[in-house]
């Protein structure tokens, strides 16, 4: 229990949470999720702003005359999984789960809302960020287009991942490259279709997307510096519906991911390069499409060292992971990070047996650690907006 948060708080933020959890709204379609916060904020004294980039909801809080501005940024879309859990606060709505703790973000957000609207121990303004379609619908890129920093500038922005794998409660900072971009792309191949049986009188479009999948793996391996992350994953490929009909061409699908902006960049370029080379090989032709999806998110090193800080002077070190490495997943705070410094941070969500990973039908959202992270957003918007 931190000292920020009451128990009779906690205990209304955690039924608030599983009342989240039990009711999931995918992307873009959080109604009644933003008019619980929209509602809470309402009743704490916040001005609420609603429907920017569709069913985002900011909450402004202005106390004294102080002329520093923060953001705090929570996600609030669900995904299309069926929940495995078993518990008595399980979606109830098939399809559909809170299995990224986005219900957890919300919750110790409007926890510290609370918490901050009753002490009001801050000079300045307090922007409350919550967010729609995190989840591959890039809400944070919409809520930037719809204005969100010419009408709530922020000298600083903040968010908050839960992260299983790591220590209960423990806060994690790197400053820099944190987690990596995310772009899709397609290769559609096409050959000439015939007969199985005679193959030599057709272009089969499955052999070279064969090729193509191992000569792929050559650009993370011989194309890219070997100290720079680079991954290219061929998750679908799709031809044909019959064993012996060679079809006229097969589509491959790919995720691809890096922690620099100009490896993305260079990924992009050389796999249509290799592509198209080898499709020629055997008489074939590649045609390249590509979907941008997340960019590269990157930390302000003062901001995030300052919020390290501030972790550290509240817990102590060992409150505060060690050697926190980049993360391979994506995020599209970094279309925040674009705009204005700030910083993405982790908490621990649990390790060891037991502990399951995101975007998984058997995850939930640690309870254990609502109020602190509850309690390090109080802290850090007293520190900063001092």
């Amino acid at each position: 229990m931190t000292p920020d948060v009451t128990p009779d708080l906690e205990r209304e933020m955690i039924a608030l949470r599983r009342q989240i959890h039990a009711h999931p709204e995918l992307s873009y379609e959080e109604f009644v999720t933003s008019d619980l916060v929209a509602s809470r904020l309402a009743e704490w004294g916040y001005t609420v702003h609603r429907g920017i980039g569709g069913t985002g909801v900011v909450g402004q809080l202005r106390v004294g005359d102080g002329k520093r501005q923060i953001g705090l940024r929570a996600d609030m879309d669900a995904l299309p999984i069926h929940e495995q859990t078993g518990l008595p606060y399980a979606s109830t709505i098939p399809g559909k789960m809170h299995a990224c703790g986005h219900d957890g973000h919300t919750a110790m957000l409007l926890s510290a809302a609370c918490q901050l609207a009753r002490s009001r121990t801050f000079n300045g303004t307090l922007n409350l960020i919550f967010q729609p379609a995190e989840e591959g619908g890039a809400g944070a890129k919409r809520m930037l287009d719809d204005g969100l920093l010419e009408r709530f500038p922020c000298d600083a922005v903040f968010a908050m991942h839960n992260m299983p794998g790591f220590p209960t409660g423990k806060l994690g900072f790197l400053p820099g490259p944190f987690m990596a971009s995310a772009d899709d792309m397609e290769i559609r191949v096409t050959g000439r279709g015939g007969h199985g049986a005679i193959p030599h009188k057709a272009v089969d479009p499955v052999v070279v997307c064969a090729q193509i999948v191992l000569a792929l793996q050559t650009i993370v391996s011989r194309n890219v510096a070997p100290l720079d992350m680079a991954i290219i994953t061929v998750g679908a490929i799709h031809a044909g519906d019959a064993p012996n009909v060679i079809p006229d061409s097969a589509l491959m699908r790919l995720s691809v991911r890096a922690l620099k902006p100009a490896v993305r960049e260079y990924l992009k370029t050389r796999i249509a390069e290799v592509a198209k080379a080898q499709a020629a090989v055997y008489g074939a032709t590649a045609d390249i499409g590509r979907i941008d999806g997340y960019p590269v998110l990157v930390n302000d090193y003062e901001i995030t060292h300052f919020a390290r800080s501030v972790a550290i002077d509240w817990l102590g070190e060992d409150g505060v992971l060690k050697d926190l490495q980049p993360l391979t997943g994506s995020e599209d705070f970094a279309f925040m990070l674009e705009k204005c410094p700030g910083c993405y941070l982790i908490i621990g969500n649990g390790d060891g047996e037991g502990s399951c990973m995101v975007h998984n039908p058997g995850y939930d959202f640690n309870d254990e650690i609502l109020a602190t992270g509850a309690g390090y957003w109080v802290r850090l918007v007293e520190r900063f907006l001092a």
